[in-house]
């Protein structure tokens, strides 16, 4: 092989195992109708399928650079993708929504480590100059995912059934195995970085804590002073956490994070409005199924708007930041992404069907625009020191809002439905709409924290400072 070939087939191993990843991610929320049917449970209470799977990654995330360091790039990767795998068959095999549950965090627990590892065995193998170009290449596949992957879920759903979605990892993911074993260089770090076992244990602890409160009061029938003694714990670790950082000499996040304004504003935000935009997969797709009667297939397609708009205004993005600076741009924008979540509660029976589809549009190229500015305002003031950390946190952060949002959406729309019932279509319906508004209002509610910006932050990059991924 010439010296480019291992590298070129490194970068193939890392796209593919990146878009089965964020495929897997997509794929599922198509489904949750045929699954909540298939397994005697309502459709309404299917969120935890999702938030299980973003909550373990969520949680994994800050530990993946020291596994990798301690473990090397190819067992690390190698195992990323079986346990994957091994999640995916569980998934496909079970047979009651605990089990699906249970499948679902092995999963997640794979998928965590299969873009840090891959990113970094990247970073290493790849001359810094070639870097951007190669994560370009390698993130193209993330994008292709959630294009095709709701369509995809509709259509197995509706022609074979809901366990093809999993099965079809199975072949890939050992392919990709054998091909880790082959093509994956194993770097490791030589000093062996010390692990802060506290802090993780103290900052898992705080979000599976705060995720099982919000999604608790309605899918595990915790009621009143349960779920806040639950809350309370989750926060007060948090808190701790925060007090742990400040004496600890090399905390899993350095606090001195946080003194960069930007980057401080950035995250905040981020997770305030991904609460929101996390809740969207979930929300759409449920309502087009159970709200307005259409079939799986049918309710994919109408996903795909979405998608597309966003992959054709990511060039616009960045043009548009620098022309009008951060501060207008998020505070503008964030609006606009609450208000159209709330026209969604136009949806109906009678809704034009062009409409409902330049509705889908409008709202994916927002969004693609709302993820681009928020990215990329958190992480180009950060120097070179803190910027791996500060990468990683907002990961997590990211996963982390995710998993808020699906949970806050499902007990909103579990809430309302028992207050408005849910015996007719048009009960349900109503349902779904009030939830839209809702989770709108809270959207557009964290324009506020961009209003922190200052005035003159613009979109300039200085050179090499373009974020690597979008996690959306």
């Amino acid at each position: 092989m010439t010296e480019t070939a291992p590298r070129r087939a490194l970068l193939w191993l890392v796209a593919i195992s990146f878009f089965m990843q964020t495929l897997d991610s997509t794929i599922v929320n198509t489904a949750l109708p045929a699954m909540a049917h298939d397994l005697g449970e309502s459709p309404l209470r299917m969120q935890s399928v999702i938030i299980s799977y973003s909550l373990v990654m969520a949680m994994l995330i800050p530990i993946s650079g020291w596994i990798t360091d301690r473990f090397g790039t190819r067992k690390t990767f190698f195992t990323a993708i079986f346990v994957f795998t091994l999640g995916s068959l569980f998934c496909a095999l079970s047979t009651t929504l605990n089990q699906l549950v249970l499948a679902r965090v092995v999963q997640g627990a794979g998928g965590a480590l299969l873009l840090p590892v891959g990113r970094l065995a990247v970073l290493q193998a790849v001359p810094r100059h070639e870097f951007l170009a190669a994560m370009s290449f390698v993130t193209i596949p993330g994008l292709v995912g959630p294009l095709i992957g709701p369509t995809l879920g509709g259509w197995l759903v509706e022609y074979s059934s809901w366990h093809w979605i999993f099965f079809i990892n199975i072949p890939i993911g050992f392919v990709g195995c054998l091909a880790s074993l082959r093509f994956m260089p194993d770097f490791r770090s030589a000093a062996r970085p010390l692990l802060d076992l506290s802090g993780f244990l103290l900052l898992a602890f705080s979000m599976a804590a705060i995720s099982i409160a919000l999604e608790g009061m309605a899918e595990l029938g915790l009621r009143g002073a349960y779920g806040v003694v639950i809350l309370i714990f989750g926060l007060a670790s948090l808190a701790a956490y925060w007090l742990h950082a400040l004496k600890h000499p090399a905390p899993l996040f350095p606090l001195q994070l946080f003194s960069t304004d930007s980057y401080r504003i950035g995250l905040i935000g981020n997770l305030f409005a991904r609460i929101g935009t996390g809740a969207m997969p979930f929300l759409v797709p449920l309502m087009l199924q159970v709200g307005l009667q259409l079939t799986p297939s049918e309710a994919g397609m109408m996903m795909i708007p979405i998608a597309l708009a966003g992959m054709l205004v990511k060039k616009l993005g960045m043009p548009l930041i620098v022309r009008f600076g951060y501060r207008r741009i998020l505070i503008v924008n964030t609006f606009v992404v609450g208000g159209l979540m709330a026209s969604f509660a136009l949806f109906g029976g009678h809704h034009p069907q062009w409409l409902r589809y330049l509705q889908l549009s409008i709202f994916g190229a927002a969004n693609s625009l709302q993820f681009t500015a928020m990215n990329t305002i958190s992480l180009k003031d950060l120097d070179r020191q803190m910027a791996s950390s500060g990468n990683s946190l907002l990961s997590m952060v990211q996963m982390l809002s995710m998993s808020l949002g699906v949970a806050g959406a499902g007990g909103l729309l579990a809430a309302i439905s028992r207050q408005l019932g849910a015996d007719t279509p048009a009960d349900v319906m109503r349902a779904f709409q009030y939830t839209f508004i809702c989770v709108g209002l809270v959207t557009a509610a964290s324009a506020c924290i961009f209003w922190q910006l200052e005035p003159d932050s613009k979109g300039e990059l200085k050179p090499g400072e373009e974020p690597e991924l979008e996690m959306g």
